[in-house]
């Protein structure tokens, strides 16, 4: 993302504050960019990031050809500082490193700019660290966090920060983009449900990734419902060797959550809504075979194990336990 005017497309409100804000020299010290995930909000900011530290930015738009716009472009300004989780956490170390960074002036400009992705991921004490350093900024420095769960977020933190709230974009409008693009409309619907981000949902395309995940997640569900003896191995021997990281098992429960979901449209007549679209008639027959309660049991266990997915929890005995949840009902 280059211009204010692709940014407008999506989050129109978001766009004209942070492109007046650039344009009168008058931005904040701090943003929290808080949505969901593929809302834009890591593009938004590094297009902030360019606007801050080009020399002649038009229209508030970075011009694109300074020094500072394609060192940041190459993801290498010596100024622009990211923070990400170290492992599950992002650690006390990593926000006293960013200071010490910080303590020492500027390579290429006076301007410094530190990004913290998954800001909520922080520990009690990185965040309690990260704060003295809101509330004392050095020089022109410029703070962006990026967050998919703000009610997690130090309320002290949140309140020396400008909340920027990131709407979802229409899934219909992903489909349509991604259907005029070529990708199938039964692997479109699950992607747009998934990611509201076009750049990310043609990722998920990459290598056919979504429709092995899709396939593997119907096996096992099948599984489940017809040889539930057989399910324990789907699990091990296809479940898990496919979704061996973090992100790729908050997928695998999102596709599950969508599943069951579709079954519960099923049974109330709102079959024109169901995400599965080449799987009617297979929805079909569970929604006769399952009853309310059970689909409601299975949803939560569901809901239960994408929460626990972002602590320290680990991914195969998470999916293990979810397994014996829904084998119970």
């Amino acid at each position: 993302m280059d211009q204010w005017q692709e940014l407008e497309e999506t989050q129109p409100t978001i766009s004209r504050v942070l492109q007046n804000s650039v344009k009168r020299d008058r931005l904040a010290h701090a943003y929290l960019f808080e949505g969901g995930r593929g809302t834009g909000k890591r593009a938004a900011a590094l297009l902030l990031a360019k606007s801050f530290l080009c020399e002649a930015t038009v229209a508030a738009n970075p011009c694109l050809v300074c020094r500072e716009c394609r060192r940041a472009e190459s993801g290498n300004h010596p100024d622009i500082h990211t923070i990400r989780p170290d492992g599950t956490t992002i650690k006390v170390d990593q926000i006293r490193e960013l200071k010490k960074e910080f303590s020492m002036r500027g390579v290429e400009t006076q301007k410094k700019i530190y990004i913290v992705e998954e800001a909520d991921k922080m520990s009690a004490s990185a965040a309690n660290s990260l704060l003295k350093f809101l509330e004392e900024p050095d020089g022109e420095a410029l703070a962006l966090l990026l967050t998919t769960n703000a009610y997690q977020m130090l309320p002290t933190i949140l309140s020396r920060a400008q909340v920027m709230s990131f709407s979802p974009l229409s899934p219909d409008r992903i489909i349509k983009k991604l259907t005029a693009a070529g990708y199938r409309e039964k692997d479109a619907g699950i992607v747009a449900k998934l990611t509201s981000d076009l750049t990310e949902a043609e990722q998920l395309f990459e290598e056919d990734w979504i429709t092995q995940a899709r396939e593997k997640v119907i096996q096992l569900i099948d599984d489940l419902i017809r040889r539930p003896a057989d399910a324990y191995i789907t699990l091990h021997e296809t479940i898990i060797p496919f979704f061996s990281e973090r992100e790729d098992v908050q997928t695998a429960l999102d596709l599950m959550m969508l599943w069951y979901r579709d079954v519960l449209r099923m049974q109330v007549g709102q079959s024109d809504a169901i995400v599965y679209i080449d799987q009617e008639d297979t929805l079909a027959k569970q929604a006769f075979q399952l009853s309310q309660g059970k689909l409601g049991n299975n949803l939560q266990a569901v809901m239960n194990a994408k929460r626990r997915i972002n602590a320290n929890v680990s991914p195969q005995l998470l999916m293990e336990q979810l397994l014996l949840r829904l084998q119970e009902g």
